[in-house]
């Protein structure tokens, strides 16, 4: 637990920030030992699923520069290999699982090699989806169980996984990459809406069972971003424009958008925050 001084311990200059390292080392000093207790991630293990593209590579990337030994897993081994790489060559702790989690064998098989890399982790983030988007009439069958098993089931099985464990530990943290249509539907949202639905209650559920264990669960709903999955819209420039218009800040979100909100979620400064959605939209959800 941190602990202060009262401003009356400080002289006038001082009583800016109250802090004992102003009076040996400075404000700057101060100032990075007071954000580093609050945000460092050094010793912490994460696994980020989807860390290969977009979101979740932002994502695992933010957690690997705040000082968490990061492995990626998703599917591509090419992507994953130079993902990691990348972290590796800027002084970051990086490993990889190539698995397909739609299938349960499969989940089961990462999980184990992803924890067989730094050790159990510590910080768990379900960030692989799939987004198939015919309208719902014509949904197959196999597309529908495709989205559930990607987006709904694995997150579950991961969270089976690893979130006990967390939880005899006494800390742990996961994070749950959600989507608008968990709250309204449109653009042929489809099995997509319905599974990230899921995922959001997966999170209450999640957090119901373990926060009083130390593990705090929330999920992150991001507005528009171009990144693979979103490839159908971002690719049309006046469908692109029209959900930028639709924001408060006037523009569609980026991948680097989501570094903050996942180093803030997996660190202490989060410690009273579970069974949340936070919003990463530009304002698009309060329209």
């Amino acid at each position: 637990m941190m602990t202060f001084p009262t401003n009356d311990d400080f002289s006038a200059d001082a009583r800016l920030l109250p802090c004992p390292r102003r009076r040996a080392y400075g404000k700057q000093a101060c100032v990075i030992g007071f954000l580093t207790e609050l945000f460092s991630l050094e010793g912490r293990v994460a696994v980020v699923t989807g860390g290969s593209s977009g979101i979740g590579e932002a994502m695992a990337s933010a957690l690997a520069f705040a000082g968490a030994k990061v492995v990626l897993v998703a599917r591509d081994p090419t992507r994953l290999s130079s993902a990691s790489a990348a972290l590796c060559a800027a002084g970051c702790a990086a490993a990889w699982v190539s698995a397909d989690l739609s299938d349960r064998r499969e989940v089961r098989r990462a999980a184990s090699a992803a924890a067989a890399a730094f050790g159990e982790p510590d910080i768990l983030v379900n960030c692989a989806g799939v987004n198939l988007r015919p309208p719902l009439a014509a949904l197959p069958e196999d597309q529908w169980d495709l989205m559930l098993a990607v987006n709904l089931t694995a997150p579950f099985l991961l969270g089976q996984r690893f979130g006990p464990r967390m939880a005899d530990r006494g800390w742990g943290r996961i994070i749950n990459v959600t989507s608008q249509q968990a709250e309204r539907a449109f653009g042929n949202s489809g099995g997509y809406g319905v599974s990230k639905g899921g995922m959001a209650a997966l999170t209450r559920s999640q957090s119901e069972a373990w926060a009083s264990s130390g593990v705090r669960v929330n999920s992150v709903c991001p507005g528009f971003v171009a990144t693979p999955l979103t490839a159908g819209v971002s690719s049309d420039p006046a469908r692109s424009a029209a959900l930028a218009a639709r924001t408060m800040i006037g523009r569609n979100g980026e991948p680097a958008d989501f570094a903050g909100v996942a180093v803030f979620l997996a660190s202490p400064a989060s410690d009273y925050i579970t069974g949340q959605t936070i919003y990463v939209d530009g304002g698009f959800s309060a329209t």
